[in-house]
């Protein structure tokens, strides 16, 4: 990859930080084909990564509701059908180097695949993705079979109607978009709350309120995991599902 960029970098001496290089360097890549030789290798690192954190299948999960799951942990250990990534409106990914965000996550961990088929979808589509609509694509590298990338509402000073409006639109759209590609499970990241700034009560809230309306409206049987990460958010959805914590 440094070849590829045409510079001198250095490259550390400890294994952690050669990892944090090579990180940094699938998050600044721009959308483009590969070797075969660099993905064979890329994808038993990302593979043998992904093993040592340790993988969670659904299988393993007990719902906490019919249906629906609460799990803590790293989205991207998760095997299930799909996991939904809170994209940005270019659907390409996060450029910064080693942030913590999910979309960053999700693009690393999945390989430099994904971004070249998100830039695909987003040129056939030949605008930005609007808030609130979702696109599906395959895991590449990651344990679940797709990714559901949806673009949430940033909030910017008091929250509104129309945020509330277009973080609900996330949900429905993800949710109709894997019945529609006759996804069986899919697990819900915190969209929209951290980076983007949506209150994470409510928007708990709104995840809870539209999973259930949405699956009784349409009659749908997919089984829903709400993923957190941090404690508080599952403090929150636990209260609100009715769970015992």
């Amino acid at each position: 990859m440094l070849a590829e960029r045409g510079e001198y970098m250095y490259i550390p001496c400890d294994d952690d930080g050669q990892k944090a290089l090579l990180r940094a360097l699938f998050n600044v890549r721009m959308p483009k084909g590969a070797s075969e030789e660099f993905l064979c290798v890329q994808d038993e690192y990302l593979k043998e990564e992904i093993r040592l954190k340790g993988i969670t299948d659904i299988a393993d999960l007990s719902p906490i509701r019919p249906d629906i799951y609460l799990w803590q942990g790293d989205i991207t250990t998760l095997k299930c059908d799909g996991i939904v990534n809170a994209a940005n409106s270019q659907m390409l990914g996060c450029f910064y180097p080693n942030h913590g965000c999910i979309d960053n996550a999700i693009h690393t961990f999945a390989g430099v695949r994904l971004r070249q088929e998100c830039a695909e979808i987003m040129k056939a589509q030949g605008h930005d993705e609007p808030t609130g609509g979702a696109k599906i694509t395959n895991a590449y590298n990651l344990p679940c079979k797709y990714v559901l990338h949806t673009v949430g509402p940033i909030v910017y000073g008091k929250l509104t109607a129309e945020h509330e409006r277009l973080l609900e639109s996330c949900y429905r759209s993800c949710l109709a978009l894997a019945d529609k590609n006759k996804l069986e499970s899919l697990a819900f990241c915190c969209i929209s709350t951290g980076e983007f700034h949506f209150p994470n009560e409510r928007a708990a809230e709104i995840a809870i309120n539209t999973v259930f309306e949405y699956k009784k409206q349409a009659g749908s049987n997919i089984k829903v995991i709400f993923n957190v990460f941090k404690e508080q958010d599952y403090e929150i959805y636990a209260r609100y599902l009715g769970a015992n914590i």
